[in-house]
């Protein structure tokens, strides 16, 4: 059992993705052209967003929002110490400096209180992560934002679908990034990403970064984009196959989001009395969210072994992060030590993800259930 496939769902897809990869091809545009501006309206209309760009990964959106909400050389970034690399690598990559700050111990958000606690003169962004199915305590890290005058920008690239009194992740600050990686809830089938922002200025600016620096973009084979360049930019433009894909696979996305969260019900019901184990939870302050499990992440006692013993019955799992930012090499500069942010390296110690996507059959699941199990349980009785 793999921790991720989509074979059956893209061969469902296949006659729907067909017919916009020949359009593609009948176009003869195949990056930054009519499909990719298709994606990006259908994308502003799921998600609300006033504008969306559509770049070529997460962690370029990443980079470019960080750019064009005006991060300057040396400009410091909270970011969270249990996070996936790119929500640090992309401060450094636009130019800026991370600050790493705590978790809380459920929902995996940053604390605010340790936002507060880190934050120094230098600071000006604070970069919440929306992690497996939670939205950060947007709340508190808003309050905390506006008494220290910091920009939020949200790493938001797991969160699509995910809702915070209504409104998407990712547009309750200055905007948000989503990524496609084949893995995600909405996913390519290679790298592509966009930026999701209610601000018209932030939008024009990662349109222009995302190609050269360049203000407006060819749709057909005509020229019709600024050929000065007022910013230094990159080569960060989506590929309009991975827009056709994606164009075929949002149609479905809500009925994806439906099973992935009957999938989610029969592991925390098959789970519910192992000992040693904790399930993913509702925090109660925020029955205002809509989550999306785009992974079903528990913490467990002796993780290593439990994911060894996974393996030993052909069930595929992924380890969610086992080393916190802070003590990365390359953020070794730092001067980070162990201890220094507890919450997060106790997450990295304990949590394990099991496999979920919408192919999974429940079959599957009560499989897993069965093999975790039978080795707690089978050890305590």
């Amino acid at each position: 059992m793999p921790f991720f496939t989509q074979s059956a769902t893209f061969s469902d897809l296949w006659p729907i993705t067909r017919g916009h990869i020949v359009e593609v091809v009948g176009n003869g545009k195949y990056s930054h052209g009519r499909k990719v501006l298709e994606l990006e309206s259908a994308l502003a209309a799921y998600t609300g967003a006033a504008h969306v760009v559509g770049v070529n990964s997460g962690t370029d959106a990443l980079v470019l929002l960080l750019r064009a909400c005006g991060l300057s050389p040396g400009d410091e970034v909270v970011v969270p110490a249990f996070s996936f690399i790119a929500s640090a690598s992309s401060v450094v990559l636009a130019g800026g400096r991370p600050v790493f700050a705590d978790i809380e111990p459920d929902g995996y958000g940053l604390d605010p209180g340790s936002v507060a606690a880190v934050a120094g003169s230098r600071t000006r962004f604070v970069m919440p992560v929306h992690l497996f199915h939670h939205v950060a305590d947007l709340t508190g890290l808003v309050e905390v934002a506006r008494r220290l005058d910091l920009t939020v920008v949200e790493d938001s690239a797991e969160a699509i679908g995910m809702r915070y009194d209504g409104v998407h992740a990712g547009l309750l600050g200055a905007g948000g990034v989503l990524s496609f990686f084949p893995t995600k809830t909405l996913g390519a089938l290679g790298d592509a990403g966009a930026v999701i922002t209610n601000d018209p200025d932030v939008a024009e600016t990662v349109s222009a970064l995302r190609h050269h620096g360049r203000f407006g973009r060819t749709i057909d084979n005509f020229p019709g984009i600024a050929t000065s360049t007022s910013v230094v930019g990159v080569n960060s433009k989506m590929d309009d196959v991975q827009a056709a894909v994606l164009l075929a696979k949002l149609g479905r996305l809500e009925a994806d989001i439906r099973r992935r969260a009957v999938l989610a019900k029969r592991y925390a019901e098959g789970l519910a009395d192992v000992p040693g184990l904790k399930l993913p939870s509702v925090l109660p302050r925020r029955r205002s969210v809509r989550g999306v499990f785009y992974v079903y992440v528990v913490e467990v006692d002796r993780r290593d072994e439990l994911a060894a013993h996974l393996a030993d019955s052909g069930v595929g799992t992924e380890t969610y992060y086992p080393l916190p930012l802070h003590l990365q090499p390359c953020f070794e500069h730092l001067g980070h030590r162990p201890g220094d942010f507890p919450n997060a390296e106790a997450a990295c110690r304990r949590t394990l993800a099991l496999p979920l996507y919408p192919d999974l059959p429940l079959g599957d699941v009560d499989h897993v259930c069965d093999v975790i199990r039978s080795f707690y349980l089978g050890r305590h009785t």
